[in-house]
């Protein structure tokens, strides 16, 4: 949605307001401007339902980049005529197919908006929206394989490490062990990252962007042959968001494991395997 409005005044004020805002869960999203608000959450099927009021009245804004509408519902407030003074509509999309959730990355964003727009003729149509999110929880996965990998450098180290799984939801904690099979380099330290991969496009045009999330150190020192080193690593304190993978073809949003060891020479030696984040739907029996 692209519009600039300041140059001229409209002429009347738009207000939407949602039918349960005051009781609804309220999170916090980042405008284009770089300052954040508060919206009410939906999950995918709920009704969205509230009041859009007009009022006749006797900033400049440009919303940069491609867009692409992946779903749009529309209804008819009113039939084409005048508005003399304060009018209030009430409005209802019914059990709203909402699969994707809201996502607001480095080259990509995924919106959810209600938009009025009043039409008239030989002049621009008047255009107010709101945002609102969407968060879309899941059930424990029935089947979480663990991560089990053997790497190394021939005759140089030899270390396995396993995960106790590979589907995590965004406050699980991250749990495995490194054993070292064969050392014959001097380690100095060993890392565990997260990492989120972004990638808009397809074909040719695909553009990756890579962001290091967190970065846990493992190892401090020269390990030796046999020894195990534990992994524990919390999620909770991070800023994650489910996995996406091919949003319309649009888009995807990938995490990966990445362990690291580096050399006293400073060299590194890199392995990483993905993972699957998701929304843990909370029961009274979940932790």
């Amino acid at each position: 949605m692209n519009y600039i409005i300041g140059a001229f005044k409209p002429p009347c004020d738009i207000f939407v307001t949602f039918a349960d805002e005051r009781t609804r869960k309220q999170v916090q999203i980042k405008k284009d401007n770089g300052k954040t608000v508060m919206v009410p959450a939906f999950q995918t099927l709920e009704t969205i339902a509230g009041e859009v009021s007009i009022a006749p009245v006797p900033e400049l804004y440009f919303d940069r980049g491609n867009f692409y509408d992946f779903t749009s519902i529309v209804r008819e407030l009113d039939v084409p005529g005048e508005i003399y003074e304060r009018k209030t509509y009430p409005f209802e999309f019914s059990t709203v197919e909402m699969p994707y959730e809201s996502y607001n990355g480095t080259n990509v964003r995924l919106r959810y908006i209600l938009k009025v727009t009043i039409g008239r003729n030989y002049v621009g149509s008047i255009v107010e929206s709101r945002d609102f999110c969407v968060r879309n929880y899941s059930l424990v996965p029935t089947i979480n394989n663990s991560i089990k990998m053997e790497v190394g450098i021939e005759d140089c180290l030899h270390i396995e490490f396993e995960y106790s799984k590979s589907k995590y939801h965004l406050k699980d904690v991250i749990i495995g062990k490194i054993y070292f099979l064969l050392v014959r380099i001097k380690i100095k330290n060993m890392e565990l990252e997260i990492r989120r991969r972004e990638s808009t496009g397809s074909g040719p045009n695909t553009y990756v962007e890579t962001e290091t999330l967190a970065k846990f150190e493992l190892m401090d020192g020269a390990p030796v042959r046999g020894e195990s080193i534990p992994v524990r690593l919390f999620l909770t304190p991070y800023e994650l968001t489910p996995t996406h993978r091919n949003i319309n073809n649009k888009f995807s949003v990938k995490y990966y494991l990445n362990l690291v060891i580096v050399d006293e020479e400073d060299r590194r030696y890199f392995k990483q395997h993905e993972i699957t984040m998701y929304r843990l739907l909370e029961t009274p029996q979940s932790s």
